[in-house]
């Protein structure tokens, strides 16, 4: 039978539905604490272990104490997972930390900041008004010389430019 390359994709979505669900109504660990949000899944195509990306907002104390309450329903979620979706064998969950969320925050924060410096001053020489040669042209000012041979060519003949290897006759 072929191997269908779509199932750890299918069985990695399920996980993550499943897991974000019991993360949202079913915990009663007390150490899972704060804003714990599912990333994503991992899941190689033997399916046999699950690496789950879980962003926790939080000081370093509360998500560590996340990370240990994770890791102690793994087993339970795995059962719970495997009854889920129909699994007979149900991987493994390994709960990894995923900062991206964070870091997206600590980005628009910059932004933030960026934008609410002052703005520039709208009097200001522009540096092509100096003549600068890196200034940008427009595409009608482009001549002969900015182009290429090949292009040059073209435009010249109605037969295309040699390639490599090809000898033109």
């Amino acid at each position: 039978m072929p191997y269908d390359s779509r199932r750890p994709d299918r069985v990695a979505e399920g996980i993550r539905e499943v897991v974000a669900t019991f993360l949202t109504e079913d915990v009663k660990d007390p150490r899972i604490s704060g804003l714990v949000t599912v990333t994503g899944v991992d899941v190689p195509r033997d399916l046999r272990q699950a690496k789950i990306f879980v962003s926790v907002m939080g000081s370093p104390e509360e998500r560590a104490k996340t990370f240990e309450g994770l890791k102690s329903v793994a087993l339970h979620l795995r059962g719970k997972l495997g009854r889920a979706l129909r699994l007979r064998h149900a991987p493994e969950l390994v709960f990894l930390p995923d900062d991206s969320i964070a870091r997206a925050a600590r980005i628009e924060e910059l932004l933030a900041g960026v934008r609410d410096s002052t703005p520039p001053d709208p009097d200001a020489e522009s540096p092509a008004a100096d003549g600068d040669s890196s200034a940008p042209v427009a595409a009608d000012e482009v001549t002969a010389a900015d182009r290429g041979d090949d292009e040059i060519a073209r435009e010249g003949s109605p037969t295309p430019p040699a390639v490599d290897g090809d000898r033109a006759t």
